[in-house]
This record gives C-alpha cells, sequence and structure tokens, in this order.
C-alpha cells in the first residue's frame, strides 16, 4: 500500500482518519454546526455505520465465556484503547450480561458510538436552564441537582446506526447491557481531561422505578453522585488492526 493510499486501508484505521477530521474543530456548547463539520460527521457516521466485530477481531462472547463469582477483581465493564489524540479518543468498551455503565456526562465533548455485537439500550438526556424550583432536597443535595430532559431510550445492535452525542444534545446517557454481553465501538473528542475541565461525572434520576421508553421528551431532576460502587472499567488488550495517524 503507497503511503497516504486508503483504498487498502483497513475501516477502522478510514474511521480514525475521518475523526481526525471531523473534530479538527467541532463546534461548542451553543455553537451552530458549520456546513463542513456536519458533511464530515455524516462521513464518518457512515463509516461507523459500516463497521462490524470482526473488522476489529473481536470474537463475540456468550455468558458463560466471562467468569463469575470474582466480583472484586472481575470488572464488569472493559475497555480496548485503539488510539488517542488530542483532537478524539477511540476504542471498544466491553459489557457483561446484566452489568451497565452508569449515567455519565461529557463535558463540551461530541461522542458516536456503534454496537459490534450484542444489544444494550441507551438513554439519553440533555442538560436544561435552572429555571424552575428543585424538588425537595438539603442545602447540600441542592447544588447537585441538575434539571434534564430525558430525549430517548432505545435499544441499539450491530445492525442499528450510530447513538451520537454533542456538547448540547444527548450529553447525558446510561448504556445497559440487555440479553447477554455486548461490546460497542466508541468514539469520544475530545478525550476526557480533568486538567481541561472534561471529567466525568456519574448521575441518578429522581424518579421512582427505570426509565421507559415512552417516557422520552420527559422533564427529570438529576442528582450528581460519586461513581457507583459496583462500577467500574478494566482493561484488556485491544485485537485488531494497527491504527496509524
Amino acid at each position: 500500500m503507497m503511503p497516504g493510499d486508503s483504498s487498502m486501508a483497513s475501516i477502522v484505521q478510514r474511521i480514525a482518519r475521518q475523526a481526525l477530521i471531523t473534530f479538527r474543530s467541532p463546534p461548542r456548547f451553543g455553537e451552530e454546526p458549520a456546513k463542513s463539520f456536519l458533511e464530515n460527521q455524516n462521513k464518518l457516521r457512515s463509516l461507523m455505520t459500516e463497521i462490524r466485530a470482526s473488522d476489529l477481531q473481536l470474537v463475540p462472547r456468550r455468558s458463560d465465556d466471562i467468569p463469575s463469582g470474582l466480583p472484586y477483581h472481575d470488572p464488569p465493564v472493559t475497555y480496548m484503547h485503539i488510539c488517542e489524540t488530542d483532537q478524539f479518543s477511540m476504542g471498544v468498551f466491553l459489557l457483561k450480561n446484566g452489568s451497565s455503565i452508569p449515567l455519565h456526562d461529557h463535558p463540551g465533548m461530541h461522542g458516536m458510538l456503534k454496537v459490534m455485537y450484542g444489544k444494550v439500550r441507551i438513554s439519553c438526556f440533555d442538560r436544561l436552564a435552572q429555571t424552575d424550583a428543585p424538588p425537595p432536597a438539603t442545602p447540600h443535595q441542592v447544588s447537585s441537582l441538575r434539571r434534564s430532559l430525558l430525549r430517548s431510550s432505545a435499544e441499539y445492535t450491530e445492525e442499528s446506526g450510530p447513538c451520537t452525542l454533542s456538547p448540547d444534545q444527548d450529553n447525558l446517557h446510561q448504556i445497559v447491557a440487555v440479553d447477554g454481553p455486548t461490546a460497542f465501538m466508541d468514539i469520544l473528542a475530545p478525550p476526557y481531561d480533568p486538567d481541561e475541565d472534561r471529567d466525568c461525572h456519574y448521575y441518578k434520576v429522581l424518579a421512582e422505578g427505570e426509565v421507559k421508553t415512552s417516557e422520552k421528551d420527559k422533564e427529570v431532576w438529576l442528582m450528581e453522585i460519586s461513581q457507583p460502587p459496583d462500577f467500574w472499567c478494566g482493561g484488556e488488550p485491544y485485537p485488531g488492526p494497527e491504527v496509524c495517524l
């Protein structure tokens, strides 16, 4: 393959190159996206729609492939690092049967995820202006409350298109494994960086019961919480094609 020739590059390499182009100068919170950004985002979405587990040399796991009974040594979620630049990070999250990534945010960040195998349920929220009086709470809790809008709650499989987020829309989400283990490819732009005020914050919905699909476009109150004790993320080697940027 000649240098710069994309015709023979792996699809993961082409996705990484397109992500680099797309997120060189992405719109910030409150900014209208430029036409060029939307065009490049659509190209990235098309590439992400095409990719499959086999392109990353991922073998779909079954529930009995995963060791159980080791809650302190066996993380419910693992991450395969593919690549990272100042503009974006890319990797694969693997969730065990019945596990979830708790409701969390992506401050000032764009994102795109694509299921590689299995099924996930993703509930997406927007943060709203604090115009209404908050629900009854202690003075300490009031500062942790966030008025939000549940925009969607839907299931995704490898046949689904990518799920996207932006600084303004669908920026908070919860991801739950449904009916078995699952894995999804994930792009975040720019990457998390606490030194740049892009730390990950966790939340819980102040409502009885779970979020239902029929409740989309419903205003809710979220409370910022510490990282749930039953959630932590381990690491494992990425088996797929190397990415060079």
